[in-house]
């Protein structure tokens, strides 16, 4: 049952793992987007484009936020940008977005849902989530009567004053007209959403405050709807770098994108001073655990470390094969370790397999260059063990590594 302080719970939660960035509520406490909920229930949204098959680890503050606002007793919204994904969010790009064609819209769509089921229940009650997709009512749009009713509410002055619009001007980089139009359909999918399901709080990482408060004032000025939008910070990990980037690219959610043990070694590397705040953002563990774990010096951060990997793979993938993760990366060399990669490669002959090619093959190099100078370097391990010679076959099925933290299971083939 929902109790009367859900909203005012949710914000509280917020504040107190560092979710919250900005909010468009002016009281310091939240009390007049808490007090705005009808019976004290909220109805928020996130919106995400179908730019890709998979969403990555840089969308989980927005997945996470939504997760604690089901859990606090409100009704998340997922939108689906089936619509907006046919133009593409400028916001603090350089380049125009890839256009894509309906079908890989549509494909791309369908990996994205995979990912909600983990995190959200869906269904037809009060505090279920809601799926939707803009392009529901996008695509039907009349072009003149939206330029007449919707249109009309937008300035120019005002749109070039947003730092992701100024950013791009100054630096002489084009902005399409048809660019220039995203942010009044976002602000028209928060009206929509309003209207359709009583929606009264917009979230999204921060680079979308200002196509946030677009759909406020649109709102207010269509029909005097008060309507609120809140953000999430833009991470980066102690040592500067983007969250969720790494050399080998994104770190995707789906487990066909990436492996739930590549997952599981990805929070297992994080930096000693992200792990407290890590913890509180990407877990669901008491404040007091975190607290602490965070305490923990040397070698003992490691179990913080094992924790954070182990929870955040529960959440994206579920507890059998976080378990599965955990177990792999202990003994990554026991013989049918569940959990580790796998990949099968066919034999050449009574020579195996150049082990040169079986890192690339492997994934664990980008290029025979790469792995040669693995090799070299001593990074690369049969087994565990070291292998110095470039010429070196692998003859075997056997577990291949870059370093001592990535490991591949190569299965041989006759």
């Amino acid at each position: 049952m929902t109790s009367k302080s859900s909203a005012a719970d949710f914000l509280r939660i917020l504040r107190e793992r560092g979710f919250l960035h900005q909010c468009s509520d002016p009281a310091d406490d939240l009390s007049g987007l808490a007090g705005a909920a009808p019976g004290g229930a909220l109805t928020a949204y996130v919106g995400f484009d179908a730019t890709a098959a998979s969403l990555h680890v840089g969308h989980l503050l927005s997945i996470m936020a939504l997760r604690w606002l089901q859990r606090t007793g409100n009704r998340p919204i997922v939108l689906i940008g089936g619509g907006t994904t046919k133009i593409g969010d400028p916001s603090f790009r350089d380049t125009t977005r890839p256009m894509l064609d309906d079908a890989q819209i549509a494909a791309n769509a369908a990996g994205l849902r995979r990912v909600f089921g983990q995190y959200m229940s869906f269904g037809d009650g009060p505090t279920d989530a809601v799926m939707v997709d803009n392009a529901d009512w996008l695509d039907g749009l009349d072009y003149v009567p939206f330029l007449r009713d919707v249109g009309r509410h937008f300035t120019i002055n005002r749109m070039l004053s947003f730092e992701s619009v100024r950013q791009r001007m100054e630096r002489e980089q084009p902005l399409t007209f048809l660019e220039f139009n995203y942010m009044i359909l976002q602000a028209y999918d928060f009206l929509e959403l309003s209207r359709r399901h009583g929606c009264l709080l917009q979230m999204g990482g921060s680079d979308q405050w200002g196509n946030i408060v677009n759909g406020i004032e649109l709102a207010r000025r269509v029909e005097r709807r008060e309507l609120f939008g809140l953000t999430t910070p833009l991470l980066t990990t102690a040592s500067g770098t983007k969250m969720g980037k790494t050399a080998g690219g994104a770190v995707w959610l789906n487990a066909d994108a990436r492996s739930p043990f590549d997952f599981w070694q990805f929070w297992r590397n994080t930096e000693d001073a992200d792990v407290g705040r890590f913890l509180r953002l990407f877990t669901e563990l008491p404040l007091d655990e975190i607290a602490r774990l965070e305490r923990l010096q040397g070698a003992e951060i490691n179990e913080a470390k094992i924790v954070l990997a182990t929870e955040a793979t529960r959440l994206c993938h579920g507890a059998a094969e976080a378990e599965k993760a955990a177990a792999a990366a202990g003994s990554p060399f026991a013989p049918g370790g569940d959990g580790l990669p796998e990949i099968t490669l066919q034999r050449e002959g009574a020579d195996g397999v150049p082990l040169v090619d079986a890192l690339v093959a492997a994934g664990l190099c980008a290029s025979k260059g790469a792995a040669r100078r693995l090799i070299r370097e001593g990074g690369a391990r049969l087994d565990g063990e070291p292998v110095t010679d470039e010429t070196a076959a692998l003859t075997a099925t056997a577990v291949l590594s870059a370093g001592r933290k990535r490991h591949v299971r190569v299965l041989l083939t006759p």
